[in-house]
């Protein structure tokens, strides 16, 4: 009786499999992809590290605008019509007198031709399309996995920060570029943007970078099965330390950029003859030195990227002493190489007065070496019990 009732029962439930399809068609592809698994989790964070890796080339296109002194030369920000360049001469005379009523041009570039502009218009005009690109690359995405019920419960208000963040970035660019286009009456000093607004504009994008990856990783990266120790313990909270200073090693280059405090002092120990500069606090209150004292900018760097050196040798040296997975030992392995790496390049483009492909891959490498503790970060996290 009991096998011809499930006998009686299976052609049903293949009928009634049928009936939902009939009825629903194309649906029912639809709901089979609303519940996340591996595989989806592994398209989801290839996207997000592509997303990642798309903001990493806004930083850079960022460091490299700013380097070559081109990021106020688009005076006007429109978000689809700015997206066609000048194409004729007259078209780009037009731009070119928009930009002579500024203070760059006046107080600097009063003798810049119009073959000059052009380079620093398609430099700037390239970090806004690259920035465009970005916004696309996460919202358009977004709308597709999430009809197509790829993301978690838990995944969505994630996701749609991540979207929010980059339309915040967007805004925050702008707000940043207006600042060095003010008349400054009281001064006369190198138009430049405000180190406040550039450090927060670079600080945005590193989070939406380290979020994006950190999503990403963790969505693709297999889980390590080893047993959990009180070593390892302390070398998740050692890597968390870690990274948290390399990101505000990295953070406090806006503010050397903003000042250009790279070029107030061009030697390696020593700041000039003295380990401890005279002009550390000229400004009052004290406070007002570590933003706006370039002297201070690029002593407090120095003692950041110093430390964030120390902090990642240690890590490497501690973590010999927990059994990791290849994986995670690999990791650890570029962080610390990257590490030395960025040290070399910085002393370099300090010493070298700054040239413009030194200080690009300087400004590229504090990215990478990012990337490297966001990546250790997510493969010790992998680690369960």
């Amino acid at each position: 009786m009991l096998c011809s009732s499930v006998d009686a029962r299976t052609p049903l439930r293949q009928w009634l499999l049928r009936r939902a399809q009939t009825t629903e068609g194309g649906h029912a592809s639809v709901r089979m992809a609303s519940i996340p698994n591996a595989a989806s989790d592994r398209v989801l964070g290839r996207w997000l590290v592509g997303c990642s890796g798309l903001v990493l080339g806004a930083v850079v296109l960022g460091g490299v605008t700013r380097l070559t002194e081109s990021g106020l030369s688009m005076v006007d920000w429109h978000l689809v019509k700015e997206m066609k360049p000048p194409r004729t001469e007259a078209e780009w005379e037009d731009e070119f007198s928009k930009y002579k009523q500024f203070p760059e041009f006046k107080i600097m570039n009063h003798d810049m031709t119009l073959r000059e502009f052009k380079f620093i218009f398609y430099m700037e005009w390239g970090h806004r399309m690259w920035g465009r690109l970005v916004g696309l690359a996460y919202i358009l995405p977004t709308v597709y996995f999430w009809k197509r019920g790829y993301f978690s419960r838990s995944m969505k208000p994630r996701v749609l920060g991540l979207c929010g963040f980059v339309v915040f970035q967007g805004l925050l660019g702008w707000y940043m570029v207006k600042s060095g286009l003010e008349e400054k009456t009281e001064s006369y000093d190198i138009p430049r943007v405000s180190q406040y607004r550039l450090a927060a504009h670079l600080g945005s994008a590193l989070l939406l970078y380290c979020s994006s990856l950190w999503m990403g990783l963790t969505l693709m990266l297999p889980a390590n099965k080893i047993p959990d120790s009180r070593n390892l313990l302390q070398l998740r909270r050692f890597a968390k330390v870690t990274g948290g200073l390399v990101f505000l090693t990295a953070l406090s280059g806006a503010f050397v950029a903003g000042l250009d405090a790279g070029l107030v002092y061009n030697s390696f120990p020593k700041m000039g003859e003295r380990w401890i500069p005279d002009d550390l606090l000229a400004f009052s209150p004290a406070i007002k030195n570590v933003f706006e004292n370039p002297t201070t900018v690029q002593f407090d760097h120095r003692i950041l990227g110093i430390g964030s050196l120390t902090a990642i040798t240690g890590l490497y040296l501690f973590s010999r002493r927990v059994h990791l997975p290849r994986r995670a030992k690999i990791a650890i392995g570029c962080l610390t190489a990257m590490a030395y790496t960025q040290v070399v390049l910085g002393i370099s483009t300090l010493l070298l007065y700054v040239p413009t492909s030194l200080a690009a891959t300087h400004q590229s490498g504090s990215v990478a070496l990012l990337t490297f503790a966001i990546w250790v970060l997510a493969e010790l996290r992998k680690v369960v019990k």
